[in-house]
């Protein structure tokens, strides 16, 4: 799974961001600003051994992937319902679950969803909100 970002100049200092994360950084450079947001990932996931890497797509524009799709999918869960402003349990509810670990249990990296279970899941967390993510390749 990557998450697509931007980076960009602003005055003296590069700024990369991750919209669907709402994250951002800077640096003094492009390329202390892309170091800068891969390290912010890996803090956010808080995984040992656990490692992002960057993927530059042009002059402005970056992917960033993860070592662990199930922390990866578990960030990007709980970064949306933080987003929202919902708790736990008004994601059960907006599920139809008897339980708030029904959402929870994915947020912690417990289980991880299919893809269907994902758009599921972000659409409870973000209601009318479409998103794109792209799954990486492996060859």
């Amino acid at each position: 799974m990557r998450f697509e970002g931007r980076v960009f100049r602003d005055g003296r200092f590069w700024l990369a961001e991750i919209p669907l994360l709402d994250g951002m950084t800077q640096g003094r450079t492009r390329k202390e600003a892309l170091l800068m947001i891969g390290d912010w990932l890996e803090s956010l996931v808080d995984l040992e051994g656990f490692r992002a890497e960057v993927h530059p797509r042009g002059r402005d524009e970056f992917e960033i992937s993860g070592s662990d799709p199930a922390a990866m999918t578990a960030l990007l869960l709980r970064r949306r319902r933080q987003a929202s402003g919902a708790s736990l349990s008004e994601l059960a509810s907006r599920l139809r679950a008897s339980s708030r670990n029904a959402y929870a249990r994915y947020e912690r990296g417990e289980a991880v969803p299919t893809v269907e279970k994902l758009d599921e899941l972000l659409k409870a967390a973000s209601p009318g909100t479409d998103f794109v993510i792209r799954l990486a390749h492996r060859s």
